[in-house]
C-alpha cells in the first residue's frame, strides 16, 4: 500500500475517533438534568457562567491534542476575540487582575525611552473599585492619586481628574464599574491634552459602547476577564487588548518570562536571526529564545480554556443582551415599586450602552434602612449579594502603608462603601428569578422600614 494512502487512513481513523468521542460529550452533556427554580429554596447568586454541549466538546477537543500549553485554539481565541471587539492586537493571559498588571508594567519598559512610566509617577484612578485595577500601580512603585466618583453611574467625576493631573502624571487607569463606561470621550481627550498613557479596564464591560464606539478600544490598552462570573469565561483567564502592535510586544515579553524573543511556544527563529543578535552585555549570537528585557512573569493561559473561549464567544452577544435586559426589567419594577424612595438606582453614563455586570442599590440619606440588614435579609431569603468591591481602597488593611494622593475628598467613595450593594442580572437570571428579586426587595424594604418605625 502506497505510504500517503496508508498516512491517510491513520489520520482519517483517528479524527473518526476524534468525533465519536466528541459526540458523547454532547450526548453526555444533554443528559443532563435541568434543575428547577423554587422561590425561597433555591440560591439566586449574583454571578454565574452559562456554559452547555458546545463548550464541553470544545474542552474536550482542546484535551485530546495533549498539547497542554497555548496553542492552536488560543492563536484562534485571540484573533476571534481582536475581530469581535474591533482591535488589532489581542494577547491571552491567566486573568483580568493580570491583564491589568501586564498593561501597566508593559507602559514602565525601558524601549518606551521617555514615554516610559518610572517609579514616582502619579496615576488617576479612583479607590471605589476593584483593587487589583489599581495594585498594579503599587506594585511598579507609583503613586495611585485617587478621585470620588459619581453615585447615580459609581464612575469617576471627570471634573476631579483636571484638577488631579499634575507635572508628575503620567497615566489615566480606570475600570468601567459594573459594565457601565466612564466618560470615555472627557477621559481620553484629557489624556490626549497631556500625553498621558489611558488603560481601560474592561473586565466587568465586554460589548458596552460609548458614543457608539465599543469600551477597549479609547486607551492605549485595555484589559479583560475571563473569570466565570464575567460576560464569557475560559474559567480562569482574561486578556490584554490595543491597538498598538509595539505597546503589545511588551505586553507578550512581561508574560513571557520577560523575553526579547516573540517566538511562539514551538516555534523557532521568527526573526530568521536567532544566533545574530548583540544585546546588553551578552555575547554577539547568544541565543535570542534565551535573552530577556524584562523582569517578566509566566502569564499564558492552557489551550483547554482558550477553546472553551473560543465557543464562549460564539454566544457573548446573547449573554449581554440578556444582562441588558435583566437590568431594565428590574429598573422598571423597582420604579414601579417606589424603591427611588430608599435607593439611589444606577444610571448609563449620558453617551453609553452598558454591558451590565450587576444592579447597583445605594441608599439613601433620607431612608431608614441600614445595607447590613439588607444584605443579611436578601442572603437569608437566598438572593446572593455583594459589596461594590473594596468600597474605599484607602480604608482596606492592604493599603494602610500605600503611598497615595487623594484630590477633593472621597465622600461618594465613602458613601458607596457604607450604603451600597449589587444584585445581579447575569443571563441565568430569569423572568422567574427576576419577579422573585423584585417581590423579596419589596418585602425587604416593607418589613425592615416597618421594624424601624416601630
Amino acid at each position: 500500500m502506497d505510504k500517503e494512502v496508508q498516512l491517510k487512513m491513520i489520520t482519517d481513523t483517528d479524527a473518526l475517533k476524534r468525533e465519536k468521542a466528541l459526540a458523547a460529550c454532547r450526548e453526555y452533556h444533554e443528559s443532563l438534568p435541568k434543575p428547577n427554580f423554587v422561590p425561597g429554596e433555591t440560591y439566586v447568586p449574583v454571578t454565574g457562567k452559562i456554559v452547555d454541549a458546545d463548550d464541553l466538546t470544545h474542552l474536550v477537543d482542546a484535551s485530546l491534542d495533549l498539547w497542554l500549553t497555548t496553542g492552536r485554539f488560543n492563536t484562534r481565541f485571540e484573533a476571534a476575540l481582536g475581530d469581535r471587539l474591533g482591535l488589532k492586537h489581542v494577547r491571552s493571559t491567566v486573568s483580568g487582575s493580570a491583564a491589568n498588571l501586564l498593561a501597566f508594567t508593559a507602559l514602565t519598559s525601558p524601549k518606551l525611552r521617555n514615554r516610559r512610566i518610572k517609579p514616582g509617577s502619579e496615576v488617576i484612578t479612583v479607590a471605589a473599585g476593584f483593587p487589583t485595577t489599581v495594585t498594579p500601580i503599587v506594585q511598579n512603585g507609583c503613586v495611585p492619586v485617587f478621585v470620588d466618583v459619581d453615585l447615580e453611574t459609581a464612575n469617576a467625576d471627570v471634573s476631579r481628574i483636571a484638577d488631579a493631573i499634575t507635572d508628575k502624571t503620567r497615566a489615566i487607569m480606570l475600570a468601567h464599574t459594573l459594565g457601565n463606561p466612564f466618560n470615555l470621550a472627557a477621559i481620553s481627550q484629557l489624556c490626549k491634552q497631556h500625553d498621558l498613557f489611558l488603560i481601560e479596564d474592561c473586565c466587568d464591560a465586554f460589548g458596552a459602547t460609548f458614543e457608539g464606539r465599543g469600551v477597549g478600544t479609547w486607551g492605549d490598552l485595555a484589559t479583560l476577564s475571563f473569570y466565570p462570573a464575567h460576560h464569557l469565561t475560559t474559567g480562569e483567564g482574561g486578556a490584554v487588548l490595543s491597538d498598538h502592535g509595539y505597546m503589545m510586544k511588551l505586553v507578550e515579553s512581561f508574560r513571557d518570562w520577560g523575553r526579547d524573543c516573540w517566538c511562539a511556544p514551538g516555534e523557532d527563529n521568527s526573526c530568521c536571526r536567532r544566533f545574530e543578535w548583540q544585546l546588553g552585555s551578552l555575547p554577539k549570537g547568544y541565543d535570542h529564545k534565551y535573552t530577556y528585557s524584562h523582569l517578566g512573569y509566566n502569564m499564558k493561559i492552557t489551550d483547554m480554556q482558550a477553546a472553551i473561549g473560543l465557543s464562549q464567544l460564539n454566544k457573548v452577544d446573547g449573554f449581554i443582551d440578556r444582562r441588558r435586559e435583566n437590568f431594565g426589567e428590574l429598573t422598571k419594577a423597582f420604579v414601579a415599586a417606589g424603591m427611588e424612595e430608599h435607593f439611589i438606582l444606577p444610571q448609563a453614563t449620558p453617551g453609553s450602552d452598558p454591558s451590565w455586570f450587576g444592579y447597583l442599590l445605594t441608599i439613601r440619606d433620607s431612608s431608614p434602612l441600614d445595607r447590613t440588614e439588607a444584605v443579611r435579609y436578601l442572603e437569608k431569603h437566598r438572593i446572593g449579594t455583594r459589596l461594590l468591591f473594596a468600597g474605599n481602597l484607602t480604608r482596606q488593611p492592604a493599603f494602610a502603608d500605600v503611598e497615595h494622593r487623594v484630590v477633593g475628598g472621597l465622600e461618594n467613595t465613602d458613601k458607596i462603601m457604607n450604603d451600597s450593594f449589587w444584585i445581579g442580572v447575569w443571563p441565568g437570571i430569569d423572568a422567574q428569578r427576576r419577579q422573585y428579586i423584585c417581590s423579596t426587595m419589596e418585602n425587604m424594604v416593607q418589613e425592615l422600614t416597618a421594624a424601624k418605625a416601630a
